[in-house]
């Protein structure tokens, strides 16, 4: 495993929601991205934001972690969610709320 592999591994697993995204949740540069955020401010969630496009060995080394080639890309509790169109039909259908309300 690579250092950036290593360094994305770690961040997932020490954060119970992790958004690698475009830009930041105060300031997306992309309008998929700016959807996750809106998302998961509405459902009142804490989480932390990497901004890929700050650099590109984590912008790409987060497309090689989840083998998933768009970002964003939303881990919770570990686990490899989706990009925008999962994070919204799982919002719509209630199934990201149930996720987020589950404790570990």
């Amino acid at each position: 495993m690579s250092d950036i592999q290593k360094k994305i591994q770690e961040t997932i697993s020490s954060n119970d929601i992790v958004l690698y995204m475009k830009g930041t949740k105060d300031f997306p540069q992309c309008g998929f991205s700016a959807v996750v955020v809106q998302i998961l401010k509405n459902l009142g969630m804490d989480f932390i934001d990497i901004d890929v496009l700050r650099d590109p060995e984590i912008r790409q080394g987060i497309k090689d972690f989840s083998d998933w080639p768009t970002i964003p890309q939303l881990y919770i509790k570990g686990q490899f969610i989706g990009g925008c169109d999962i994070v919204k039909e799982m919002f719509q259908s209630g199934e990201l709320q149930e996720l987020l309300s589950n404790p570990k």
